[in-house]
């Protein structure tokens, strides 16, 4: 496997990148615990091949706490609780902390009554969803997360060419006691909106219908979603006239609205509707612990042997193997963590000009991933 279509992208260290954005996030205002939580969040993500939700979101963090859209040090506060379900609201705050926070507790719910439900609104950007996933099938548990990006209508639905919805991630996690977890996380639009972003900064073109143009027509061009903002140093995506694309058609765009309505309206989140709302993600989770359902005592077998038999399957034309959700991730972090995370140039840039200012000790030789080439097109 490698990277591809990534362009003159620098191989990093991924521990001194972590480092580096731990003591941005820290200079910024945040905790240390906090700091380092969203560092490691960031740099799993593009280790895991996620760059869209990787290390190329600091900058974006970075204003958004200098302008207070997302605020430092904000606990997660107990709005309600009804039997095993609780209901928290995150204050604009660092979203990977809360969610983090909030799976531990949905986690620990369902460890004690076997069910555990969540109920997140206002988390600033909770990235990377299936990092929940894994969190919890760490613990044993299934998984089913909805989430939606108040504040973030970027979405056209399907038979529109107006923006109705947010890219509204859908994630389940199941749990393989006797190998690799099934982790599917998903974006509803075609593609993620940091994907459009990595994109116009040199990452990986984009699909040619990703996008739908302000004439109706499908398009690839980041210009459709982001506009004349694309040129400033952290291009809006709501400025654009065009929109990104649900995938899968009527299907796809369901689940967008799905989203919206589990992860906006039930959390009190807020839908990307007519109102306007301040921008943060509203996550529904679900969680179970097999064993509390598990009567005939074949789960733990089941899965394992069903996971196995899909692997077994003789591929496609084309394809090199049969794989399940979860299984391209942890082969790309394999090989990341090896070979070096490749970072964009003007993505890296970005990062070492913020650090400059904090009057932070960083520079681009002190992220190089030692004994590989330095930049390179995968």
């Amino acid at each position: 496997m490698t990277d591809a279509g990534v362009a003159e992208s620098i191989l990093t260290d991924p521990e001194g990148l972590t480092k580096l954005i731990g003591e941005v996030l820290h200079a910024d205002g945040c905790s240390t615990e906090e700091a380092d939580c969203v560092a490691d969040h960031l740099v799993e993500a593009s280790l895991c091949g996620h760059d869209s939700h990787g290390v190329i979101r600091l900058p974006r963090y970075h204003s958004w706490l200098g302008t207070g859209q997302i605020k430092a040090r904000q606990p997660l506060r107990l709005i309600s609780s009804l039997g095993s379900a609780r209901q928290f609201d995150g204050g604009n705050g660092l979203g990977q902390w809360l969610a983090r926070a909030a799976t531990a507790q949905g986690v620990a719910l369902a460890r004690k009554e076997g069910i555990g439900v969540i109920l997140l609104r206002r988390a600033g950007h909770i990235g990377r969803v299936g990092a929940y996933a894994e969190q919890a099938a760490e613990a044993g548990c299934v998984s089913l997360i909805f989430v939606n990006v108040g504040g973030s209508r970027l979405v056209a639905p399907f038979g529109s060419a107006q923006r109705a919805g947010s890219t509204a991630p859908v994630t389940i996690g199941v749990p393989n006691a006797e190998g690799d977890d099934f982790i599917l996380d998903f974006a509803t639009s075609k593609v993620a909106e940091g994907k459009a972003l990595l994109a116009a900064r040199g990452g990986i073109d984009l699909p040619d219908d990703a996008l739908m143009g302000a004439d109706g027509r499908p398009t690839d061009d980041p210009l459709e979603l982001y506009g004349a903002s694309l040129q400033e140093r952290l291009p809006d995506p709501r400025a654009g006239k065009g929109a990104l694309r649900p995938f899968g058609d009527h299907k796809g765009s369901g689940l967008m609205l799905a989203c919206e309505l589990l992860g906006g309206a039930l959390t009190g989140n807020g839908t990307n509707g007519p109102t306007d709302h301040e921008f943060g993600n509203g996550m529904l989770a679900v969680f179970l612990e097999p064993s509390r359902f598990d009567d005939l005592g074949m789960f733990d077998g089941e899965v394992a042997s069903f996971i196995d038999f899909v692997r077994s399957r003789t591929p496609a034309q084309g394809s090199d193997l049969v794989l399940i959700p979860g299984d391209k991730e942890r082969r790309t972090r394999a090989q990341r963590i090896v070979r070096g995370l490749p970072v964009p140039r003007p993505v890296l840039t970005a990062i070492l000009r913020i650090a400059r200012e904090l009057n932070l000790d960083w520079d681009e030789e002190r992220l190089m991933k030692r004994g590989v080439a330095m930049t390179g097109k995968d």
